[in-house]
């Protein structure tokens, strides 16, 4: 009894209990509560040596999370927007960079399975090992030469048909959770100009991990490079193949499972809010006559935090319930709010957690309060796709075109 209500006392702290709404978050919430509240304690350690937390990972395949967005039909939690955002966020309020880690592979499955993309034994198979093995997979697509893919680079990866199958040669870069990935959907350029995503599996030869993951904010999530070095693959792991632009244009989810981007952002800026107040009822300088908390320009402060945090949940949640509900045309119309869901969202991150470092103060830079790396950890968002300046364009785009003469 006592840990159901320290769970529940955890959802209720970081204000996300008005978005538990269905059933299976009813279920969720409270178990990923849990875990939320274990990961945390070796968070830090992680940030500092920089590596994936696989116990972690361990431990959420077990409770059958990594599943959370399988189709009901191969076992899986048949998870919606809505609900993945809500328990990421939990998540990520107990460890961030292992709730982005696990929400590229949660992504991944929600769009194969909303948009019926990939050849069906492919699918099941991917399924299958998720629901049976917990395996997690990632689409990797950056590469250095390109930078993100949602800017238009083709890869310089190459697939070279061979033997029946293709080899691959090439070096991605922001290959996150690579350390403990069983898949990986890696992007190349096809002999015909057309891009191939080939889904590799974990083990093939010439596919190798080089740990260059070295960075300001995200330290634990082994984004590290993938090289592949005429890694051998078959003609079934050509899952799909494309001529750019056509991609986006065809997408089934519209991009909609991309919020679980701002859903870890701002489970970790609601962190940085809780541990706030906090600190601010038990820190009293001597300068004041009681605590921080009591101060007017310190409840100005966190005021903003609250209007910065309520404005971007609730459009992440509008848009995500509205994806939900919607066909497949109906997504195509919510693309440019779900980009700007996300903007909004990562871009509310980055100002909760700053607030909460000027609040705190110079105590804020200390290694021993976890403000610091809240901080670092949500400017990552920034770089996460899509891309800011492209989803405020398209935003501005689609309002003029509901506008112009003739329509």
């Amino acid at each position: 009894m006592a840990d159901s209500v320290r769970e529940a006392s955890l959802v209720e702290e970081l204000g996300l209990a008005r978005y538990v709404r269905s059933p299976l978050a009813r279920e969720w919430a409270p178990r990923v509560a849990a875990m939320a509240g274990a990961f945390a304690a070796g968070a830090a350690a992680r940030d500092r040596d920089g590596a994936v937390a696989s116990g972690h990972v361990e431990a959420l395949a077990q409770s059958g999370y990594t599943a959370l967005t399988v189709p009901a039909a191969h076992g899986g939690g048949d998870a919606g927007l809505a609900d993945m955002c809500v328990l990421q966020e939990i998540l990520a309020a107990g460890d961030g960079a292992t709730a982005l880690g696990v929400g590229w592979h949660l992504s991944l499955v929600l769009g194969v399975r909303a948009s019926g993309a990939w050849p069906e034994p492919m699918r099941a198979r991917v399924f299958t090992d998720a629901v049976r093995d917990g395996a997690l997979m990632n689409s990797i697509a950056s590469e250095r030469e390109t930078g993100s893919p949602s800017r238009g680079g083709r890869p310089t990866t190459r697939a070279v048909p061979d033997g029946g199958g293709y080899r691959l040669r090439g070096r991605k870069t922001f290959a996150t959770f690579s350390p403990v990935l069983h898949w990986y959907l890696v992007s190349a350029t096809l002999p015909d100009d057309r891009i191939g995503e080939f889904l590799v599996e974990r083990g093939t030869p010439g596919v190798v991990v080089d740990e260059t993951w070295d960075t300001l904010g995200m330290r634990a999530t082994g984004s590290h490079d993938l090289v592949l070095d005429d890694a051998q693959v078959p003609a079934a792991s050509l899952v799909d193949a494309y001529a750019p632009p056509q991609r986006a244009q065809r997408s089934g989810d519209a991009g909609g499972p991309l919020l679980h981007v701002p859903a870890c952002y701002l489970g970790v800026a609601l962190a940085a809010r809780r541990d706030l107040l906090r600190f601010c009822w038990t820190h009293r300088p001597n300068s004041v006559a009681g605590p921080i908390a009591e101060l007017p320009s310190v409840q100005d402060q966190i005021g903003r935090m609250e209007a910065t945090l309520d404005r971007a949940h609730a459009l992440l949640y509008e848009v995500a319930d509205a994806w939900d509900r919607a066909d497949a045309a109906g997504r195509q119309r919510l693309r440019a709010r779900l980009g700007l869901a996300k903007v909004v969202g990562t871009e509310a991150a980055v100002e909760a957690t700053d607030i909460a470092m000027r609040v705190v103060g110079g105590l804020s830079l200390s290694r021993g309060l976890p403000f610091e790396r809240y901080f670092r950890d949500v400017r990552a968002g920034l770089h996460n796709p899509p891309m800011g300046d492209i989803a405020v364009r398209a935003a501005g785009r689609a309002a003029l075109e509901s506008f112009a003469p003739g329509r």
